[in-house]
C-alpha cells in the first residue's frame, strides 16, 4: 500500500516536504540545511524510482520566480545604479572561471567537446545552456555529461551557500542589520522643532512667497501666534515673534533657522479642532501621483510632515510620487484629514488582501516573455527562457507598480507564503529527476566526469567570493545574491533565503541573474564553435 502511494506524486511531494523538514531542522556544528534539506530527501526518493511530474516542479518554479522577482523589483533597479557595475563584474568572473576551468581540464583529461559544454551547462544549472549545447554539438553526450554534472550543481551551490558564512565567520543577521542601518543613512532622520520669528527680511511676507520647502527642505506643521495655534496656509503672513513648527532632517532646520530666526524645543499642541492623521495609501488611483499635484494644504487645508515607505520616513517634496501601502503624516483640521483619508484609502485590510489576477496574468506574460527568440545574427540567438522570462516580467512590471486599475504588487504574508510553496514544489521535482539517474550516471561513465563537473561548480565560486570580499568589497549578502544569480542556481537562492530575512540577496540575484544566463549562452555556442 505505501509503495501505491509513493507513485501518486501529492503523496510524494508532501512526504519529501514533511521529512526535508525534519532533517533540514537538524544541526550539525551549529549549521543546519533548512529548507534546502528537501532537495537530499527528494535525491534519496529519486533514487528509489518515486517521480514528480516536471509540470509540477515548473509551476512550483514560476511561483517562486516571480515572487521573487515582485519583491526585489522596487530595490532592482536602485540596486543596479548603485552596484550593478561591480555584481555584474563579478557575474561575468564567475562564467568565465566556470568556462576557463572546464577547458583546462578538457585537455588535462582529454574529455571531449559535446561532453564539456554539457558538463558546464550541469553545473551551472543552466537548462537554457543544456539547449544551446545540445543544439551547438548536436550530439547526445552533452546532455549525458550534463546529467552527470547536475546533481552537484545542485548540491554544491546550496552547500557552498550554507558554508560561506560560517568560514568568514559573519553573521548574517548583523550583517543584515548592519545594511538596513546604512541604507536608513541615506535618507535622513527626519526632527521635529519650533522656530520663533526673529529674522526681519521674512516678516510680513507669505510661506507660498518663502517657498520655505524647496528653500530648505521642512515642512511648517503649525504656527501659533499669542494664544491661537492654526495649521498655516500658502496665504499665511509671518509676523514678529511668531512661534513655527517645522519638521525636517537637521540640516533642513538649520537652513531655516537661518532664514527665520531663533531655534526653540519643544512642540506645539494641538487645538480640539486640529489633529494629526496616520493615513494609508491603499487607493489604486492614487498610486504615482506625485505630492505636489495633490496640494493638500490648498485642497484640505491640511500639511504632510512626513511619508513612512518600508520602514523609512520620506521627506514630502513635492516631486514624491507615492506608493501603495506609503503612510502618510497628515496635520491639520479634522474634517480636512478625514477627506484626505477618503482620497487616500486608508483601508489597512487592503494591504493584506491578494488579487490573484495580477499574479496570474503577471505569470502568464513572464512565460510568453520568455518563449521569445531574440537573433542577433551570425548564427547567435537568445531566449529568455521560462525562468528568465517570468523574473524579468515580474522585476518590470513590480518597478512599474500599476498599470490602469491593476496593481503589480502582493502584501508581504501573501508573498512568503506563494515562494514557500513555489519552493518546496521546485525543489522536490528537481532533487527526484536528478536522482533517478545518480548512481546509473556513475556507473556508466565513471567518477571523472563528475569530479570534473564539481571543479566547474567550486572552482567560479570561490574565485567569486574571494574577489567580491577582498577585492569589490561587497557585503556577504550581495554577495550570497551574486553568486546563486552567476550560478543560475535557484535552489542556492533558496538556500540563501532561508538563512536570512533580508531581501537583499534576492534583489542582487535578480540582478546578475540575466546576466548569467546570457554570457553563460555566448560562452557555450563559443566552446562548440571554437574548440576542438
Amino acid at each position: 500500500m505505501f509503495i501505491d502511494l509513493l507513485q501518486s506524486p501529492y503523496f510524494s511531494v508532501f512526504l519529501i516536504v514533511a521529512l526535508g523538514f525534519m532533517l533540514g531542522r537538524v544541526k550539525v556544528m551549529g549549521l543546519s540545511l533548512d529548507v534546502s534539506a528537501v532537495i537530499f530527501i527528494a535525491l534519496a526518493f529519486g533514487h528509489w524510482g518515486v517521480s514528480i511530474p516536471k509540470a509540477l516542479g515548473n509551476f512550483g518554479l514560476v511561483l517562486f520566480i516571480f515572487t521573487i522577482g515582485i519583491q526585489a523589483g522596487p530595490g532592482f533597479f536602485d540596486s543596479f545604479r548603485s552596484k550593478g557595475k561591480t555584481l555584474i563584474l563579478i557575474t561575468i568572473l564567475i562564467v568565465a572561471s566556470a568556462c576557463l576551468t572546464g577547458l583546462g581540464l578538457k585537455y588535462a583529461f582529454g574529455i571531449d567537446t559535446p561532453s564539456l559544454v554539457g558538463l558546464i551547462a550541469g553545473a551551472l544549472t543552466s537548462t537554457p545552456g543544456l539547449a544551446v549545447a545540445i543544439d551547438s554539438t548536436q550530439s547526445p553526450l552533452a546532455s549525458i555529461a550534463y546529467g552527470i554534472a547536475y546533481p552537484f550543481g545542485v548540491i554544491g551551490v546550496i552547500l557552498f551557500v550554507k558554508l560561506l558564512p560560517k568560514l568568514l565567520r559573519v553573521d548574517l543577521e548583523q550583517e543584515a542589520h548592519r545594511l538596513e542601518k546604512e541604507r536608513r543613512g541615506q535618507f535622513p532622520e527626519l526632527k521635529t522643532c519650533l522656530f520663533r520669528v526673529t529674522n526681519e527680511t521674512v516678516i510680513g511676507k507669505t510661506l507660498a512667497q518663502l517657498n520655505i520647502r524647496a528653500m530648505t527642505g521642512a515642512v511648517i506643521s503649525r504656527l501659533k501666534r499669542g494664544e491661537d495655534i492654526v495649521i498655516p496656509k500658502a496665504h499665511t503672513e509671518l509676523k514678529q515673534g511668531d512661534c513655527i513648527q517645522a519638521v525636517g532632517s537637521e540640516d533642513a532646520l538649520a537652513s531655516l533657522a537661518l532664514m527665520l530666526g531663533e531655534r526653540e524645543e519643544g512642540e506645539l499642541p494641538l487645538e480640539n479642532t486640529q489633529a494629526i492623521g496616520s493615513l494609508l495609501l491603499t487607493k489604486k488611483d492614487m498610486i504615482n501621483k506625485q505630492l505636489g499635484d495633490l496640494n493638500f494644504q490648498r485642497n484640505f487645508g491640511c500639511t504632510v510632515t512626513r511619508i513612512r515607505r518600508s520602514g523609512i520616513d520620506l521627506s514630502p517634496s513635492p516631486d514624491l510620487a507615492l506608493k501603495f501601502g506609503d503612510k502618510l503624516m497628515v496635520v491639520g483640521e479634522k474634517e480636512g484629514i478625514q477627506a484626505v483619508a477618503r482620497l487616500l484609502g486608508n483601508d489597512a485590510k487592503q494591504l493584506s488582501d491578494t488579487d490573484f489576477f495580477p499574479i496570474a496574468m503577471g505569470i502568464v506574460l513572464g512565460v510568453l516573455f520568455g518563449k521569445l527568440n531574440l537573433s542577433f545574427g551570425s548564427g547567435f540567438s537568445f531566449s529568455p527562457g521560462l525562468t528568465g522570462g517570468v523574473l524579468m516580467m515580474a522585476l518590470f512590471l513590480s518597478a512599474i507598480g500599476k498599470t490602469g486599475p491593476i496593481l503589480w504588487s502582493m502584501s508581504g504574508p501573501a508573498n512568503q507564503l506563494l515562494r514557500q510553496l513555489g519552493l518546496l514544489l521546485f525543489l522536490a521535482e528537481v532533487g527526484t529527476s536528478a536522482g533517478a539517474n545518480l548512481v546509473s550516471t556513475f556507473r556508466e561513465s565513471g567518477f571523472l566526469l563528475f569530479g570534473v563537473g564539481a571543479l566547474i561548480t567550486l572552482v567560479p565560486m570561490l574565485i567569486a567570493a574571494l574577489v567580491g570580499r577582498y577585492v569589490f568589497k561587497i557585503s556577504l549578502l550581495d554577495m550570497l545574491g551574486t553568486i546563486t544569480g552567476g550560478m543560475t542556481s535557484t535552489p542556492g537562492l533558496a538556500a540563501v533565503d532561508s538563512m536570512t530575512d533580508s531581501n537583499i540577496p534576492g534583489v542582487a540575484y535578480a540582478t546578475v541573474y540575466p546576466i548569467a544566463m546570457v554570457f553563460l549562452i555566448l560562452f557555450i555556442q563559443f566552446i562548440a564553435a571554437m574548440v576542438v
